[in-house]
């Protein structure tokens, strides 16, 4: 198998565009396996949805370098190559002066060459100057090659390309000219999930039309031969052995409104004994199960049919009451307060709108509110159904989440943001709800946890 890194000189570049192009491109001759560096879900979706295997993340802060290399291995069985998608740009990280959290991490953990990509509008021999600096800044990253984006006609091609060959000896293997529709759909993919874009047949011929362009500027047998020979890679990794003969149900929100999942969950669970039961807030009732999760997304798109769905909304609070465990994270957490709150100007409404959610919460989410994007570490309290112990994760969101005074938090927050004051993860009964997002690999002590507590349900 082979393996290369997609990064960019910073964000807006034209990275995920490209990553996703070569993607969908080398898929048409090969198993590729695709993974995205950062903790996010929408590009993953994008990749997931042009490879039909499951895009999978890899972060050196969330993570430990033994659940990187573990993730890796495990999501490249059976793949002939893997691509793995920069986040923003090439040294950008959770701090200033480490490489915690960067691209830069996850190259150098998994020893993968990079294919670097720059926006060259209104550059040329600037271009090379860039990738010089980017080849001393960190010499033991292997800068294998460039893509050149926003390139304006032949002569500025020539002029670019001939700098940057000749003062860093790296080949360009790619040169794309400039076009109005790659930055709308690099701002699409920025924003909106897959599962919102497919059957949007504008959307999706403008995704060919962008593929067929790289497909044409960029050389794939150039990608290829930079690519690196994998050496041979666990069968078995630790994360994913069963532990567990499969003996509880835990039902997981999926659909439009609720998407944001990282798709290691989805081999965690069976690994711990869970069966996972999909559901829609939307439009489903709520299944039988010994737990419930209900992730990110965007359910302030969606607020109507979720308020319409009754008993959806009533069942959820019922079994809350009930004691039945229930995880719920960012758009699960505003789902499960008592209603949204969309304030006069969002989305250009002139005037403010209710609409009842489940009432897990006494509380309220507003919107819009301050943009928080951020990573997050922190302690739970054993009286939550995650139990005790140290975790790192992340949190965005535009929303506030306001809660009646009293609330119990299971969360401690020593980074981010959290619901109040540095607490996170409101507490009712054997229902959890945080802005904090969890990976599955990285807290998979909390998720047994969980699971246990589900099982003990039974």
């Amino acid at each position: 198998m082979k393996a290369v890194l997609i990064s960019g000189d910073r964000s807006g570049c034209g990275k995920t565009s490209i990553s996703l192009a070569l993607s969908s491109l080398l898929s048409r001759t090969m198993t590729v396996q695709t993974f995205k560096a950062g903790m996010d879900y929408i590009d993953p979706s994008y990749l997931t949805g042009v490879t039909g295997r499951p895009c999978r993340n890899l972060d050196s802060f969330v993570m430990s370098p033994q659940e990187v290399s573990g993730i890796f291995a495990h999501g490249c069985q059976g793949a002939d190559f893997a691509l793995v998608e920069g986040v923003r740009g090439l040294f950008e990280g959770a701090e200033a002066l480490t490489d915690s959290g960067s691209t830069e991490a996850i190259a150098r953990a998994l020893d993968l060459p990079v294919v670097l990509v720059i926006s060259a509008r209104s550059i040329t021999r600037s271009a090379a100057a860039i990738v010089k600096g980017f080849q001393a800044f960190s010499p033991d990253v292997k800068i294998r090659g460039v893509i050149l984006n926003n390139v304006m006609g032949r002569k500025h091609a020539d002029k670019a390309i001939s700098a940057i060959e000749h003062y860093s000896g790296i080949p360009v293997i790619g040169a794309i000219p400039r076009m109005e529709e790659m930055e709308l759909t690099m701002r699409h993919l920025g924003l909106v999930p897959y599962l919102e874009s497919q059957g949007n047949s504008e959307f999706e011929q403008r995704i060919s039309r962008v593929t067929g362009l790289i497909g044409e500027h960029v050389s794939l047998d150039a990608l290829s031969g930079i690519a690196a020979e994998v050496p041979g890679l666990p069968e078995e990794v630790p994360f994913f052995r069963e532990e567990h003969v499969p003996d509880t149900r835990i039902a997981v929100a999926r659909d439009e409104a609720f998407n944001f999942y990282y798709s290691d969950l989805f081999d965690v669970l069976p690994a711990l004994g869970a069966e996972v039961v999909p559901f829609s807030p939307i439009r489903d009732r709520l299944p039988d199960a010994d737990g419930y999760m209900i992730g990110g997304g965007y359910p302030e798109f969606f607020l109507p049919d979720l308020e319409s769905n009754t008993r959806m909304r009533e069942a959820i609070l019922e079994r809350s009451q009930n004691g039945i465990p229930i995880y719920a994270e960012c758009g699960g957490l505003m789902y499960l307060t008592k209603r949204i709150r969309l304030m006069a100007g969002w989305q250009g409404h002139s005037s403010e709108r209710l609409y009842e959610m489940a009432g897990v919460f006494d509380g309220e989410t507003r919107m819009p509110a301050r943009r928080v994007v951020s990573y997050v570490e922190g302690e739970s309290s054993a009286s939550c159904p995650l139990g005790a112990g140290t975790f790192k994760g992340h949190e965005f969101h535009y929303s506030d989440v306001c809660l009646a005074p009293g609330t119990r938090y299971a969360y401690k927050l020593t980074r981010g943001t959290g619901i109040e004051g540095m607490n996170d993860g409101a507490v009712s009964a054997e229902t959890i709800g945080s802005y904090t997002h969890l990976h599955p690999v990285a807290g998979i002590r909390m998720f047994r946890h969980f699971v246990e507590k589900c099982r003990n349900r039974s």
